[in-house]
């Protein structure tokens, strides 16, 4: 999956001159945790859900209303800009640009062609989306984990199990636990329970909750 093939064309941005008031009110009405700031066609940079609440007056604030309802009517975005906004091209890899904005605390990341032209965004909403959707969550099924060695042919031999059995796979994913491999399954079935016992007999290691009880006490 590519950058390019999950950026939205079509996104929530502000100018400069965009009241912050308006700005936050935009976030929270679809919750956003950034807004691409630009000028015409030109990017500037992006303001932040955690800057506009940094800015605005405190609840324990000594000011009265009227005074802080005229600091935040008249506070533009433009006093709180970050101009370090990061660019990368629509053939990154996906997985590449979620590290990049894991590794940097990144809320977003322009999508920009090799002249700099913007040609989208991703935010953390997209990245959630992929995640959701490389696992394979929205499509229902059951879910199988298991603990392998680091050994080929794993994926082999228990895909071919699953398809012996007369299901199919709906993903599969990869995590690591400490000096654990984890694999996971996603099986077209509501019921998977013969398809854990024809692997337990294979000898594999099936994971539950119930094997982190004790880390999770």
């Amino acid at each position: 999956m590519y950058v390019g093939l999950k950026m939205l064309k079509d996104f929530y941005r502000c100018s400069p001159d965009t009241l912050v008031k308006d700005a936050q009110k935009q976030m929270e009405d679809h919750k956003l945790w950034m807004l691409v700031v630009m000028e015409g066609e030109k990017i500037l940079g992006y303001i932040r859900k955690e800057d506009i609440m940094a800015a605005l007056p405190s609840m324990m604030t000594s000011l009265s209303r009227h005074e802080i309802n005229y600091l935040t009517s008249r506070l533009k975005v433009s006093k709180l800009l970050r101009k370090d906004m990061v660019s990368v091209s629509p053939d990154l890899e996906i997985e590449a640009a979620a590290h990049l904005m894991w590794k940097n605390n990144l809320a977003g990341l322009a999508v920009v062609d090799h002249q700099g032209r913007l040609l989208g965004y991703i935010n953390r909403n997209v990245m959630l989306q992929v995640f959701v959707e490389e696992m394979g969550y929205d499509r229902g099924g059951s879910r199988i984990v298991f603990e392998v060695l680091d050994r080929a042919g794993v994926l082999k031999e228990v895909s071919g199990l699953i398809a012996d059995l007369g299901y199919s796979i709906i993903s599969t994913g990869t995590y690591f636990y400490k000096d654990r491999r984890l694999v996971v399954i996603r099986v077209d079935t509501e019921d998977p329970s013969s398809i854990a016992a024809n692997m337990q007999n294979m000898g594999y290691h099936l994971v539950s909750p119930s094997d982190f009880m004790d880390e999770w006490q």
